[in-house]
């Protein structure tokens, strides 16, 4: 599960989550992605649940980038606890994404191959995402 070593602050206040994402919103390194049209938090376990679709379904060929980390602390009180009483526990970390931001690219596979295998990955996303191509990515080949 993906999680930072070491973290500043043990608890983190909610925020908000307004407008585009200003940066991680072009492809860096490989020739397809998948896009968010959402702003929305992403645990660790479902980035995992993600590439792990990714992975099995390219049968290991090629190369999936992650490019998203989760590093926010969130928290959670116990069940049929009352009011108050303070912040509960870290129970886990995610990622606020916003629309527009990439999540994962692929490089090395055939562009049905990559396709399929991230749609498999938005599939495990509670987000609505969208599959992007490099603009100079050569289809005859």
């Amino acid at each position: 599960m993906l999680q930072p070593k070491k973290t500043k602050f043990r608890k983190s206040q909610k925020g908000r989550m307004k407008g585009n994402a200003q940066r991680g919103n072009r492809l860096s390194f490989g020739s397809f992605g998948i896009k968010s049209l959402q702003a929305k938090w992403i645990t660790g376990r479902q980035i995992e649940a993600a590439r792990i679709a990714v992975t099995r379904h390219m049968q290991r060929e090629g190369q999936v980038w992650i490019r998203v980390f989760p590093d926010k602390p969130i928290t959670k009180k116990p069940a049929e606890v009352r009011m108050g009483k303070g912040k509960g526990n870290p129970e886990g970390f995610v990622v606020q994404v916003t629309p527009g931001r990439i999540l994962f690219e692929v490089e090395g596979v055939e562009f049905n191959i990559a396709k399929k295998a991230l749609r498999l990955a938005a599939q495990k996303l509670p987000i609505t995402t969208k599959f992007i191509v490099k603009h100079d990515y050569d289809f005859n080949n």
